[in-house]
């Protein structure tokens, strides 16, 4: 079987995915609820969530693992494009440690990355060792964050993981939780309980969204009315 994604177009489809976001760029208006001025972090999200990253400060010091896969190049493509730095690797697979001592040396250097905790092929908001092992070697903290807009141009696509991405004009709320540290000589009952402190606070930000999102209407965040 022919893949959709191969050798010969992939370079055609790296352009055209950076054009059609690039474009709807200028549509996107991001806001950030409760950011963490942290130098350097671990920014942990859902898979779902991923295109959030848009919304982080400083862009130009932020580092995204993406998958080594050929779907992951075009990714990795579009996101260096637009001034992301790229750690290419997965948790657990071939490129795992590499990937991992990557993404230490640039926290340490005083960068964050973001990590998608559940990624990239699931199983669905279950969280991975990937980024509580890089918070725990590197001294860095975790920052769970979601993103959510009650307008009908922020939608989810067919995807395994119901993707999230705003399609035309769209004011969106990035929303922040408190830092997880992780100490260097964690047991395994304290990692245990730093993965379900991640999950906890990514769900409790999926359901608070709403209130603050009202919030920061109220108080006119996007300097405009929906």
């Amino acid at each position: 079987m022919v893949r959709l994604i191969n050798d010969s177009n992939i370079k055609i489809l790296t352009n055209t995915a950076y054009t059609i976001l690039r474009l709807q760029e200028k549509f996107t208006h991001i806001e950030n609820y409760n950011h963490p001025e942290t130098p350097a972090c671990v920014f942990a999200m859902w898979h779902a969530n991923q295109f959030l990253v848009h919304g982080i400060k400083n862009r130009a010091h932020l580092s995204i693992l993406i998958s080594n896969s050929i779907d992951g190049q075009i990714v990795a493509d579009v996101c260096e494009n637009w001034g992301f730095k790229v750690i290419r690797g997965s948790s657990g697979k071939k490129g795992s440690v590499e990937s991992t001592m990557q993404m230490i040396s640039r926290l340490k250097e005083g960068e964050s990355v973001a990590v998608m905790v559940d990624g990239p092929h699931g199983p669905l908001h279950k969280v991975k060792n990937g980024a509580i092992k890089v918070a725990q070697m590197s001294g860095a903290p975790i920052i769970p964050v979601t993103w959510f807009s009650p307008q009908k141009t922020f939608i989810s696509l067919p995807s395994w993981d119901k993707m999230k991405t705003p399609c035309g004009k769209c004011n969106i709320l990035n929303i922040y939780g408190e830092p997880i540290y992780v100490k260097h000589d964690a047991s395994d009952d304290e990692l245990a309980s730093v993965k379900e402190n991640i999950k906890t606070q990514l769900e409790s930000l999926d359901k608070s969204a709403p209130e603050i999102y009202k919030e920061a209407l109220k108080n006119n965040l996007w300097n405009q009315k929906d």
